[in-house]
C-alpha cells in the first residue's frame, strides 16, 4: 500500500514501459508545499512512520514523520524570530548532518528559498554565492573552517548575514541551530495569504556545478518534489516502508535526487551515513547493516567498490541499484554483478531537471546505454538544422516546453535573463548533452556538445573512449579530450590517473593505445596520451575537460 503517491498520480501501477509511458500522470495539487502535504500528512495519518535512518561511526538517530514535524514546527518558529521570511534565500552548508532535513523542511514552511551548498567551498567561492544569490542567512557544520571560512567571505562581500552553525560548542556571532529548535516553540501555523507558498513559487536554488565558467543559479519551484516521483519510484524502483540509500552529500542536487522528496513521497524511507571521508568498505559495512532495499551512488563508487573484497558482504536486502552523473563501464556492471547478483540501471538527468531518461522498471538492460525517456517528458534528439534526428544519428538532447515547463524542470536561472533565453528557444530545453537513439527507443549519451571531438571527419564521444580505457587496470580514472592538428583538425588526446602498482612508460601507452583499438573502434584509440596525479574537476566531481583543453591550447601557444 502506498500512503501518498496516489494522492498526485491517478494510477501508480503499470505493466509495461510502453503502459507507464502512455498513462502516467502528474496532478500537482494547488498551492503544494511538500513540507505540509507530505511531512505533515504522514505525521497526521502515520505519525509512526520512519523517514530517515541516520548514523555516523559513532552514533545513530531515527527520525519518524512525527519527529520531523515537531522539529521542523521549532526550527521555523527559529527561523521567523530571526526575521527570515517568504522569498529570502537560506544557504546550507551541512554536509550529511541530520540538521539539513529539518532546516530544509522548515525552511519550506516558511517560504524561504533553500540553497544547498558544499562544505568544499572556499572563502573566494562564497563570496560569489552571498553576492549573486542576495543570501540573507547561512546555516553550516562547526567543522572544516567552514564557519571561518563564511566570516571571511562575509567581511569581504561587505554583506551582513545571519548566522546559524548545526554542533555542540558555541561560537560567537553564531546561533547554535540545536539549542535554538530546544528552545523554539513547537506551535507553528502554515502561514496565509501574501505569506502562503503558491506551487509556482522558488523553493530551491542550486548553484550548479558548471564545468565551465563562474556557477549559473538553477531556479526550481515548489512542484520539483513532485517530479522526483519518476526517479524515486520508477528507477530507482523505491518501496514502501524500504530503505534508500543515495550516496550524496547535501551540498549536490543529486541529494534532493535521492534523500528527501521522490522517495518519502513514495513511502520509503531513507539512509544517510554521514562520513568524513568515503571509504568503500565503511559505507558498505553501515549501509548493508541497516538493511538498505534500493542504493544509487554514481560509476566511481561502485569502481571502487569492486576494487574491495565484497564477496564478505551480503548484499540480500537490496532489491534494486542504479547509477547516474557519468556513463557506467561495462566491466563494473559485469563485475558488480557477479559479486551480488545485482544489475546497476543508469539514468540521465541535470541540475535542472529530475532523471529525464533512465533505464525504469520493466526495460532490459543495454549496456552503456541510458534508456528511454521519462513519461513527464516530451524528449528528442535535435540535429544542428533544428530537425528531429533519425534513428543513429547523434544530436542533442531537448525537451519540449513548446506548452509550458513541465513538472521537475528548472524554471529559468536566477537574475539571468541571457542564459535562460539561451537555454530555453525555439519551443525546447535545450540540454547541451548529445547522444543517439536505436530501433528499440534506447539513447546512447555522447558527451557534452563541446566535448564531442571531430577527427578526420569522424565525431568522437570522450565517454566512449574513457569507458574503454576504465576497462584496463591499469587505469584508475581518466579523460578524453580533443587537441588541435594541423591535418585531422583534431586527435583524441586521454588523460590518465594510473591504479596503484603502475608506473608510466612507453610500452604501457602502447597497450593501452592497443587496448583501445581492441575494445572500440580503431579510430577512437588516444594518439596522445599524458599521465597526472589527478584529473581537473568540480566540487560535485563533474570532469573538468574544458580546463584541460585550454591548458593543451596554452602548452601549444608556449611552444610556437
Amino acid at each position: 500500500m502506498t500512503l501518498l503517491l496516489n494522492k498526485f498520480v491517478k494510477n501508480s501501477t503499470f505493466d509495461s514501459y510502453k503502459d507507464f509511458n502512455e498513462n502516467f500522470k502528474i496532478d500537482v495539487p494547488k498551492n503544494f508545499n511538500f513540507a505540509y502535504d507530505v511531512v505533515d500528512e504522514y505525521a497526521k495519518i502515520k505519525p509512526e512512520k520512519i523517514a530517515l535512518v541516520w548514523c555516523n561511526d559513532i552514533t545513530e538517530k531515527i527520525f519518524t514523520f512525527e519527529d520531523l514535524k515537531f522539529y521542523t514546527d521549532k526550527a521555523a518558529n527559529f527561523f521567523k524570530s530571526l526575521g527570515i521570511k517568504k522569498s529570502d534565500k537560506v544557504m546550507l552548508t551541512l554536509k550529511s548532518r541530520y540538521d539539513f532535513w529539518i532546516s530544509i523542511i522548515a525552511l519550506h514552511k516558511i517560504g524561504a528559498i533553500v540553497i544547498p551548498a558544499t562544505h568544499m567551498l572556499k572563502p573566494e567561492d562564497i563570496v560569489y554565492r552571498l553576492q549573486a544569490g542576495d543570501i540573507k542567512a547561512v546555516i553550516t557544520i562547526r567543522e572544516d573552517e567552514v564557519p571561518e571560512n563564511f566570516q571571511k567571505a562575509e567581511k569581504e562581500s561587505g554583506k551582513e548575514i545571519i548566522k546559524i552553525f548545526a554542533g555542540e560548542e558555541d561560537l560567537h556571532g553564531w546561533y547554535n541551530l540545536r539549542e535554538e529548535i530546544q528552545k523554539a516553540s513547537k506551535d507553528f501555523v502554515r502561514p496565509t495569504g501574501s505569506e502562503a507558498t503558491k506551487e509556482t513559487d522558488t523553493a530551491v536554488i542550486f548553484f550548479s556545478s558548471g564545468t565551465t565558467g563562474l556557477p549559473k543559479m538553477v531556479k526550481h519551484d515548489y512542484r520539483y518534489p513532485l517530479g522526483h516521483i519518476v526517479t524515486a519510484k520508477y528507477w530507482q524502483n523505491v518501496v514502501e516502508d524500504g530503505l534508500h540509500y543515495t550516496i550524496a552529500d547535501t551540498g549536490w542536487g543529486k541529494a534532493l535526487w535521492g534523500e528527501i522528496y521522490g522517495q518519502w513521497i513514495s513511502g520509503s524511507a531513507v539512509f544517510v551515513y554521514d562520513y568524513d571521508r568515503f571509504h568503500a568498505e565503511q559505507v558498505l559495512n553501515h549501509c548493508l547493516k541497516h538493511n538498505i532495499t534500493t542504493l544509487c551512488c554514481p560509476p566511481t563508487m561502485y569502481r571502487l567498490f569492486i576494487k574491495e573484497n565484497i564477496k564478505k558482504f551480503d548484499f540480500s536486502s537490496i532489491q534494486q541499484v542504479v547509477t547516474a552523473g557519468e556513463p557506467l563501464n561495462d566491466e563494473v556492471f559485469r563485475k558488480f554483478k557477479e559479486v551480488t547478483g545485482l544489475e546497476i540501471k543508469q539514468g540521465f538527468g541535470q541540475t535542472e531537471s529530475v532523471v529525464s531518461i533512465a533505464t525504469f522498471f520493466w526495460m532490459d538492460i543495454k549496456l552503456g546505454s541510458m534508456g528511454k525517456p521519462a513519461p513527464i517528458y516530451d524528449v528528442m534528439l535535435m540535429n544542428h538544422e533544428g530537425n528531429e534526428c533519425d534513428i543513429g544519428e547523434e544530436g542533442e538532447i531537448v525537451i519540449n516546453v513548446s506548452e509550458g515547463i513541465p513538472v521537475g524542470l528548472f524554471t529559468g536561472y536566477y537574475n539571468d535573463p541571457e542564459k535562460t533565453n539561451e537555454a530555453y528557444r525555439g519551443g525546447y530545453y535545450h540540454t547541451g548533452d548529445t547522444a543517439w537513439k536505436d530501433e528499440e527507443g534506447y539513447y546512447w549519451f555522447k558527451g557534452r556538445v563541446d566535448d564531442v571531438i571531430k577527427s578526420s571527419g569522424y565525431k568522437i564521444g570522450p565517454f566512449e573512449v574513457e569507458s574503454a580505457l576504465l576497462e584496463h587496470d591499469a587505469v584508475f580514472d581518466c579523460a578524453i579530450t580533443g587537441i588541435p592538428h594541423q591535418i585531422r583538425g583534431q586527435i583524441v588526446k586521454a588523460t590518465i590517473v594510473l591504479s596503484k602498482g603502475y608506473t608510466p612508460s612507453d610500452e604501457l601507452t602502447k597497450e593501452l593505445q592497443n587496448h583501445v583499438k581492441q575494445v572500440t573502434a580503431p579510430y577512437k584509440y588516444p594518439r596522445a596520451i599524458e599521465y597526472v596525479e589527478k584529473l581537473p574537476k568540480t566540487f560535485s566531481g563533474k570532469l573538468m575537460r574544458k580546463k584541460i583543453r585550454l591548458e593543451d591550447e596554452e602548452k601549444l601557444k608556449s611552444k610556437k
